[in-house]
């Protein structure tokens, strides 16, 4: 049942660095769209002191990360939710959202809705993190320019996305940027803060 993302291996410990700063001392840290599993176990690993929460809407993904969550045997990373943002959310409350590689392989609506969910879910001052590539302002690197004709190859509602278009959505749920920092290969770490 294992699923295994070779991006993952990557890209686990620079957003960890980065999470580091960013996430709370305590709580509950929900991710969003957490497929394999691999980010969930790495980070719950890395932040005892934090429940994790992973969630995917596909059952193979949550086979994949029960699959992760049973072997490692952390008691901090919770069972993974059915989660998709385009419906009711099944959770009451999170202390910051974690969003990994999904914005851009997805339809323009569920980042609308991510957004949405987000701020109606978060307490004021914490954070939702998006990791991906992304344009600034129209540009973007050569390498996200030929990723970006793949992904609507695939599918015409897929795309890499303008971090001013995602900033204008997530301002409409009182979301602001508080920073982007650059990662590895031509990756991004956007910052919002609920307002």
């Amino acid at each position: 049942m294992k699923q295994h993302a070779p991006a993952t291996e990557r890209n686990r410990e620079p957003i960890r660095e980065v999470l580091e700063r960013e996430l709370p001392a305590a709580g509950t840290i929900l991710e969003i769209a957490s497929g394999t599993g691999e980010h969930a176990v790495h980070f719950a690993r890395a932040f005892p002191a934090l429940t994790w929460q992973p969630s995917d809407p596909d059952p193979t993904a949550r086979a994949s990360i029960s699959a992760w969550r049973d072997e490692a045997g952390l008691p901090n990373l919770a069972a993974p939710l059915a989660l998709d943002v385009t419906a009711p959310w099944p959770i009451e409350r999170a202390d910051a959202i974690v969003c990994i590689n999904m914005v851009h392989i997805s339809p323009w609506e569920s980042a609308l809705a991510l957004f949405a969910g987000a701020g109606a879910l978060l307490p004021p001052g914490a954070l939702l993190y998006l990791y991906g590539p992304y344009r600034f302002d129209g540009v973007t690197a050569a390498s996200n320019e030929d990723f970006d004709r793949s992904l609507r190859a695939r599918d015409p509602r897929w795309g890499v996305r303008d971090v001013r278009e995602l900033t204008a959505a997530a301002g409409e749920h009182g979301l602001v940027l508080r920073g982007a920092v650059a990662m590895p290969a031509n990756n991004h770490s956007l910052l919002y803060r609920r307002a």
